[in-house]
């Protein structure tokens, strides 16, 4: 698994990282079940402080994308409850990307049919893999 770390990001390294666990998990790259590199091992690999990955492991698992034991280490779930919407933190997310589109000037139509593309290209991306 391979993280990218974008430096000088408003986002904390830990959010990126666990951003992209996430991603990886919908996408297709991280079946449930899979193991994930130890704490210590992918601060190593990415050049960060083994405490900003526990950071994003410990939300992870929090959120339900991720399993841990002192036996197996981190893992995939295995299964993931069914929303029913989104949570107050995407919703707000999704909030300001909509302000952001309109203040570049997307037309509602615009904004929809990116997020429409973009749900099916990532949808295609399983269907190769």
């Amino acid at each position: 698994m391979v993280i990218a770390i974008r430096d000088g990001s408003e986002i904390p390294i830990y959010q990126q990282i666990r951003d992209q666990i996430v991603m990886g998990i919908s996408d297709g790259r991280l079946q449930p079940g899979e193991a994930l590199p130890t704490v210590r091992a992918l601060a190593a690999e990415i050049g960060i402080n083994s405490m900003t990955v526990n950071k994003a492991y410990q939300l992870l698992k929090l959120q339900g994308y991720i399993v841990t034991d002192r036996r197996n280490g981190a893992r995939v779930a295995s299964s993931f409850e069914a929303a029913e919407g989104l949570s107050k933190e995407n919703r707000e997310l999704l909030k300001r990307l909509i302000s952001e589109a309109k203040l570049a000037g997307m037309t509602q139509e615009e904004f929809l049919e990116e997020c429409r593309l973009l749900y099916q290209n990532q949808e295609s991306e399983n269907a190769q893999e």
